[in-house]
């Protein structure tokens, strides 16, 4: 419920405060009095553009600022996803800076104009003159048949169950786009495979073999070195380790006379043992290096085959051929786990749609159900505030499954009593839409809690007994529900519980707009005006009276 608006320096208003009743709010005055400027600054707490143009003083910033007394389950939702902190009551504002510049804040905390909207839509329902858009959308007309069947619960969990149905679907497709993909690819990709399956690589091998090639291709030089290390070592005229072994004799036969020449023969011992230890590996290398043409060949093979494989796959070791040798068999692995996870959700994607249809069948019957009853009570309303012959019909056609259902709703309309339905959005008048959204909205509001409902001139283009029934809906409207309702009908304001008057004063050099509420005295002055002009007569005043006190 909007308790207070608080409106200062926007268009013709200087500063402004409305504390609005919880029940049936109107407001009158005069054309151009800034009735409709009220709804104008009321529309950028709930989220519309702002125009730095409206500032009444252009040295002073524009402060809109509404007040509302809420239920928590109202917004506690809204609150706890955009994690906001939940007071008693919600405060929203806007602010228009004399640069131009717009903010927004709920409770004091800055917010975009998106979060502001989406907020404000829970507390207000604002109906413009001729803004009757949202009745030709059929998600309105389906959402209208759902209220009023009460399976809003029911709703909800289809709609969860059809979102999982439909990521489930979506992950099919992509699933079936890989498998497309990789079967395209698979038969080059096998071909791979069982080129590196066939080399047999092993982890270093290309080093282990341009080794060995390295060793057959000089096994000549080799031995030839090793022939010659060895003579010289052993067979020489002189051998090296022959004279060794002398020099470390005399050196001993000094022993007795220098406290050190023990420890140098010892080390001369030494050196002598470890040549003899090397003479006899040279022997062994020499044994073993021998150059095997039959095996150098094979080698030049391997070789070849590697580099080949190398050069293919645009790498530089044995290491990354195996690498892409693990990659593929992955990869052809990953194609026959894409079959049996495609047949696994065909499989979970045809008992949801099952679980779906059944559901849907039931919410359709639940719908079905309630569009005798609607039309009847419509069509009462509709001759209620003047439109005897107009008639509203509810079609409903079966579709595919979609988030709400799979039922296509179309609210049809005639306006002569002539059987000519047709949809709304093409035969129905701006005027004749207005009144048919108040029929609809007053039925609905029985079933569900709307936010507070703001109508601005939806009476234009009636008057006398339509008018009468106008506000006798409008009575029976606010019985539950806040109403403010901007109007030029006497029979209208006359059911208000909360009479507001706007009027213009020239204040200084400039017109300043301002709101009062009404005495009881004032209320049938006013509603007295309305009826006859300026002056009331007696007989408009007595009727005016008769009005306000029914």
């Amino acid at each position: 419920m909007l308790n207070r608006l608080v409106i200062q320096n926007y268009a013709i208003i200087d500063n402004l405060e409305i504390d609005f009743s919880g029940n049936l709010n109107v407001i009158t005055g005069e054309t151009g009095a800034g009735k409709s400027i009220l709804l104008g600054a009321l529309s950028l707490i709930l989220g519309e553009r702002a125009d730095p143009s409206v500032l009444f003083d252009k040295t002073r910033k524009c402060v809109i600022e509404g007040m509302f007394k809420i239920k928590p389950q109202q917004v506690q939702a809204f609150f706890e996803t955009h994690e906001l902190d939940m007071e008693d009551a919600v405060i929203l504002r806007r602010e228009i800076s004399t640069a131009g510049k717009s903010r927004a804040f709920i409770n004091d905390t800055p917010v975009n104009l998106t979060q502001l909207s989406e907020l404000s839509r829970l507390l207000v329902d604002l109906h413009q003159q001729f803004d009757t858009l949202d009745l030709e959308k059929s998600d309105f007309q389906r959402e209208v048949i759902d209220a009023l069947a009460g399976h809003q619960e029911q709703v909800q969990a289809y709609s969860r169950r059809f979102q999982q149905y439909s990521r489930l679907q979506k992950e099919l497709k992509e699933l079936h786009h890989q498998r497309d993909h990789a079967n395209k690819e698979s038969d080059y990709n096998k071909f791979l495979l069982d080129e590196l399956l066939e080399a047999d690589l092993q982890e270093g091998e290309i080093e282990s073999l341009e080794a060995e090639q390295q060793l057959l291709s000089h096994a000549e030089e080799i031995k030839g070195a090793l022939n010659r290390i060895y003579f010289q070592l052993k067979e020489d005229e002189q051998p090296l380790l022959q004279q060794l072994r002398q020099l470390q004799a005399s050196l001993q036969g000094l022993a007795a006379f220098h406290k050190e020449v023990p420890g140098l023969a010892g080390r001369m011992q030494s050196s002598y043992l470890e040549l003899q230890d090397v003479a006899g590996e040279i022997a062994r290398l020499n044994d073993q290096v021998q150059y095997d043409g039959e095996r150098m060949e094979q080698l030049n093979e391997r070789l070849a085959l590697v580099y080949r494989l190398l050069k293919k796959h645009n790498v530089q070791d044995t290491a990354a051929l195996l690498v892409i040798r693990d990659t593929l068999q992955q990869g052809l692995d990953g194609v026959l786990n894409l079959d049996d996870r495609i047949q696994e959700l065909e499989k979970q994607l045809y008992a949801r749609q099952q679980e779906l249809e059944q559901t849907a069948v039931q919410i359709s019957a639940q719908r079905k159900a309630q569009v005798a009853p609607f039309e009847q009570k419509v069509n009462a309303l509709l001759a209620q505030v003047g439109m005897p012959n107009a008639r509203v019909r509810v079609d409903i056609q079966q579709g595919a499954l979609q988030s709400f259902g799979q039922d296509v709703i179309e609210f049809l309309f005639d306006a002569n009593k002539g059987n000519n339905f047709g949809p709304i959005r093409k035969v129905a008048s701006g005027g004749e839409l207005s009144r048919l959204m108040l029929c609809i909205k007053s039925l609905v509001a029985r079933s569900v809690a709307l936010p507070t409902l703001i109508f601005d001139e939806i009476d234009t283009g009636i008057s006398g007994e339509a008018a009468r029934q106008v506000g006798i809906i409008m009575k029976e409207l606010a019985r539950g529900h806040q109403v403010i309702c901007i109007t030029h009908q006497p029979q209208l304001a006359g059911k208000a519980d909360a009479h507001y008057f706007v009027y213009k004063q020239l204040e200084g050099e400039k017109v300043n707009t301002h709101v009062r509420l009404l005495t009881q005295d004032e209320r049938i002055t006013t509603i007295a005006k309305m009826l006859s002009g300026e002056k009331p007569t007696a007989a408009a005043l007595e009727n005016a009276r008769e009005m306000v006190m029914q």
